[in-house]
């Protein structure tokens, strides 16, 4: 339960004992006991606001009339203190509902002028943002209700606009922008398709530690990643010890150039990629040739056995069902070369799992490189030149394992729309999801 909610929630018990106890003669009589509005001024959580009077209007809801406790303000342009007071502005805002009703609170903020610059200059309110109708916490209550539900039903159950909680979006998503990450100790880089099949990526930052999205750009080129890491500042990438990585050289490069200090970690779900790849290709290979020689006895026998076999092939033994399990003998009965890539497969899984350290990974690793040279000869001339950081992984088995679940939520926020139309929108959406649920 979110604190706004919370003091919702009091604030609907505390009207209730105030009406049992008829504070209120009449639905517009102004409350004026003194003890019942100095509770609601702490139990509102006004700052440096205070209710001076209490209005419920029929069909209208309930009004706060608030005045400020400060006789005094900052300038903004000169940071020094005036309490010559220029005018006054009382304008009415929207604050989360009581009791069902809609609230409004009747503020005065008011004009200073400057002693120093001479200028006069509104006084800031740390419960409303500048040029804005309604509270932060109305604007956090309905953000939080968005992430569930789209625009238009939640505008139309707040009594807001669908423009107003477009802004609410968009100064939320500013903010967020605007900040930078913090205890950052480990980073993971990966990228999501915009587009299906169009060749569309965008790369999305992970904070590995807390599996929190804490970027996503519109595009993965290094030029884009570098504005963003640059744009953290030194203090922010100096504190990143280590950084996972799929089999992507630009990444390597540009990690080296702004985070020396870093170790680069190669992402080993990535590395067991690039050897089921290299396994499923053979595969296809050896299908296509049967298929394309027919007339021979033997073809039928191969198409038979390799049709339907790539899970049993690619998918962890351990984990294959019955039907996969009589697949996968059936395979290696027609061909033996797929039955030893599948072994040597397993084998290369099991380096990462039964390596306790880098000096095991590595003498593990150089064993299997040296059996499975001939059978993955792509494979394994990417695992050399990559050795250093898939060795990296068993320092602290740092893998992007909560980016690809990350990826998983960004696909389904990227399906359902929620009514956002392009990136931005999207970036945003997303953002907010992390920030509120994380």
């Amino acid at each position: 339960m979110t604190k706004a909610l919370a003091v919702s929630d009091i604030l609907d018990k505390f009207l209730v004992f105030i009406n049992r106890n008829q504070l209120f003669l009449d639905k517009t009589e102004t409350m004026t006991a003194k003890y019942g509005t100095k509770i609601l001024t702490e139990l509102l959580n006004l700052d440096s606001l205070q209710v001076n009077s209490y209005r419920q209007h029929e069909g209208i809801g309930i009004i706060l009339q608030l005045d400020s406790l400060n006789k005094e303000s900052t300038c903004p342009r000169c940071g020094k203190k005036s309490h010559r007071l220029h005018q006054n502005h009382r304008y009415l805002v929207k604050d989360l509902p009581l009791s069902g009703q809609a609230v409004y609170l009747e503020v005065n903020r008011r004009q200073f002028k400057c002693n120093s610059c001479q200028k006069p200059f509104s006084e800031e309110l740390s419960l409303l943002k500048a040029r804005r109708t309604y509270t932060k916490r109305l604007a956090h209550s309905i953000i939080q209700e968005v992430l569930e539900n789209d625009i238009h039903s939640v505008a139309k159950k707040s009594h807001v606009t669908t423009e107003e909680i477009e802004t609410m979006l968009k100064d939320m998503a500013q903010e967020l922008l605007e900040s930078k990450p913090t205890e950052l100790k480990r980073l993971g880089i990966d990228e999501i398709a915009l587009i299906k099949g169009q060749g569309k990526y965008c790369a999305v930052l992970i904070d590995l530690d807390k599996s929190k999205l804490v970027a996503i750009l519109e595009a993965r080129t290094q030029e884009k990643i570098k504005e963003t890491l640059t744009g953290w500042g030194w203090e922010v990438l100096e504190q990143i010890k280590e950084v996972s990585i799929d089999l992507w050289l630009p990444y390597k490069s540009l990690i080296e150039e702004l985070m020396p200090s870093a170790q680069v970690v190669a992402d080993r779900f990535h590395v067991m990629k690039q050897v089921n790849k290299e396994l499923d290709t053979q595969r296809k290979q050896q299908n296509r040739s049967a298929g394309q020689q027919k007339e021979q006895p033997k073809s039928a026998e191969i198409l038979g056995g390799l049709t339907k076999s790539k899970y049993a092939l690619l998918k962890n033994e351990l984990n294959l069902n019955e039907q996969q399990k009589v697949k996968l003998e059936q395979v290696k009965l027609i061909s033996p070369l797929l039955g030893k890539m599948h072994e040597l497969k397993e084998e290369f899984r099991k380096v990462f799992e039964r390596s306790n350290d880098w000096l095991s990974g590595l003498f593990n690793l150089g064993s299997w490189l040296v059996s499975a040279t001939d059978y993955f000869p792509e494979s394994c001339q990417t695992i050399r030149r990559w050795l250093d950081e898939i060795i990296a992984y068993f320092d602290n088995r740092t893998t992007n394992g909560a980016v690809e679940g990350i990826n998983n939520k960004l696909k389904l926020i990227k399906r359902s729309g929620y009514g956002f139309k392009n990136f931005e929108n999207f970036r945003i959406r997303c953002l907010l999801q992390w920030h509120f649920n994380c």
